[in-house]
């Protein structure tokens, strides 16, 4: 809300990239309609080739805003399908000073965009965002999301677990000032995932400042299978060290810890099957730690659900940490060739 009327609020863009988001799209958007702002806003949904209902309720909703100047939603082809290229895509048909990233399965909270607003003025960062509020619809899901927001699932990265506000590597999605966007030529289209911290990092590069506030919370939709998280995490380690070959000294400790625990799990079951009982500790003592950190994460949630948070925590690191340690050079070679991100024009 706008609490000094005098006081002229910036419009604002809402980028979308969907794909088979039927379940979830039309949540999302009445989410980011209902927002608390006083200022002009549009949504723009990058549409990938689904298979599902997502593009006709996507319709649905640009005739059901057709007639509201102020609060409009609009939609562009993605006939690639990767998130990178929906995101430019989205922002090149946007036209506002501030640009909002949300994707299909994420429920903004109502104050959100009005928050990170008055942060991007307060703090002079060029993105601003907050943490990734993962919730399930199911007991699988509220085992994932538990496993997510637990410092054992994906360690003390702020936008996860929580924590003070400050300057942050990275957020989640983010609200960028557009001029930033425009700088870096926006997403680089080659990062299939990682295309947030690799576009955060080149905005940390050039003297910008990424900010994280708790006050900023979207609801995240866990991935609903075993199978699902498994390719999720997998991508994300791949493409983690696809960043980490493409910016050097931009890796940490904490990205290693996933691939350093699929090794030792793997050299502890090879030497206790071939030489000593001994060699089975180190996966024992594995499944051991995630069964132990497993019952602060599920405390308050129905006991199918707090049996499965070791199930989901497992999938996470050791998919990540398989992703990362098989990501071929290749894909970074491809990245280093296109060197520059699509340049963004409004021409």
């Amino acid at each position: 809300m706008n609490a000094n009327p005098d006081v002229q609020l910036p419009a604002v863009s809402v980028i979308m990239p969907v794909l088979n988001e039927e379940r979830h799209l039309r949540g999302a958007v009445q989410a980011i309609l209902a927002q608390e702002y006083a200022g002009e806003m549009e949504v723009v949904i990058a549409l990938g080739p689904s298979t599902d209902r997502t593009d006709e309720i996507a319709a649905e909703l640009v005739r059901e805003t057709a007639s509201n100047k102020n609060k409009r939603v609009h939609t562009v082809p993605n006939p690639t399908g990767r998130t990178p290229a929906a995101l430019n895509a989205a922002i090149k048909a946007s036209r506002h000073p501030v640009v909002v990233r949300v994707d299909g399965h994420g429920m903004l909270s109502p104050n959100y965009i009005a928050t990170a607003v008055r942060l991007l003025e307060e703090t002079g960062a060029q993105n601003v965002g907050g943490i990734m509020h993962a919730e399930g619809e199911n007991d699988w899901e509220r085992a994932v999301a538990a496993a997510m927001t637990s410092k054992i699932g994906v360690g003390n990265a702020a936008f996860h677990t929580g924590g003070q506000a400050g300057e942050a590597e990275t957020v989640y999605l983010g609200v960028f000032r557009r001029e930033a966007l425009e700088q870096q030529g926006g997403y680089n289209e080659e990062f299939i995932r990682a295309q947030d911290w690799e576009l955060n990092f080149r905005i940390r590069e050039a003297g910008g400042l990424i900010w994280f506030s708790p006050e900023l919370k979207v609801s995240y939709r866990p991935r609903p299978s075993v199978k699902a998280l498994a390719k999720q995490y997998k991508d994300y380690g791949r493409w983690r060290h696809v960043v980490a070959r493409y910016h050097a000294g931009s890796i940490n400790l904490r990205y290693l810890a996933p691939p350093t625990a699929v090794c030792a799990i793997a050299a502890g079951i090879v030497v206790g099957a071939a030489l000593t009982p001994w060699g089975f500790l180190v996966p024992g003592g594995y499944l051991a730690a995630i069964t132990a950190g497993s019952v602060p994460a599920g405390k308050g949630l129905p006991l199918k659900a707090r049996l499965q948070i070791p199930v989901a925590l497992a999938t996470m690191h050791m998919s990540w940490g398989y992703g990362f340690l098989t990501s071929p050079r290749s894909l970074a070679r491809k990245v280093i060739a296109s060197r520059r991100p699509a340049v963004l024009s409004t021409d």
